[in-house]
């Protein structure tokens, strides 16, 4: 299962946490990702999300 945002394409990022004697370990930082149920193309389908999307309206929810 592929952690990307299907509306923006946002991915994760990787880094190093490092420690207090300078130890570098490798680290990713994922995207909020929800399952949110859309409209695309006149059908409403599952799609994977990020918050920040959900949150500006990118994401048309189909009605109840």
């Amino acid at each position: 299962m592929a952690k990307v945002c299907d509306i923006c394409g946002k991915k994760p990022m990787v880094g190093y946490n490092v420690s207090h004697a300078h130890n570098k370990t490798k680290k990713r930082w994922h995207p909020n990702l929800q399952t949110v149920r859309s409209v695309q193309n006149g059908r409403a389908r599952r799609i994977k999300a990020c918050t920040s999307c959900i949150k500006t309206g990118r994401v048309t929810k189909p009605m109840a």
